[in-house]
């Protein structure tokens, strides 16, 4: 007879479940400003005229933080990753944002988006 494996109820694995960005490791949480879930990255290449063009206007490598201009009105709106989206600019880089679904989009690469402001 073979003696049942110890098993983890999911509740308590989810209280221990830290994200490893702020380690400097790859990001482990799907929350707003840290990985990019498949689902996510499905819905905003399923809703390609909800993209909003933008400029980095100022990228802080240390806080994650990054600002936008919005083309051609200008507005400014204020992200966070945890995941390096403001490693991957610099100030004047052409970008998309796309709001509903936070996504920042640099290029090819994908960012989930903290809208802070």
């Amino acid at each position: 007879m073979s003696s049942p494996s110890p098993r983890i109820p999911a509740a308590v694995a989810r209280q221990a479940a830290t994200c490893m960005c702020s380690t400097g490791r790859a990001c482990s949480s799907f929350a707003p400003g840290h990985a990019v879930h498949l689902i996510q990255a499905r819905l905003v290449a399923a809703t390609p005229t909800e993209w909003v063009d933008a400029i980095v206007a100022d990228a802080d490598e240390a806080s994650g933080e990054v600002t936008l201009e919005s083309w051609p009105d200008g507005s400014s709106i204020e992200l966070w990753n945890g995941a390096g989206a403001a490693i991957a600019v610099q100030a004047g880089d052409p970008v998309a944002y796309h709001p509903r679904h936070h996504v920042l989009a640099v290029g090819t690469r994908r960012f989930n988006a903290l809208r802070l402001a």
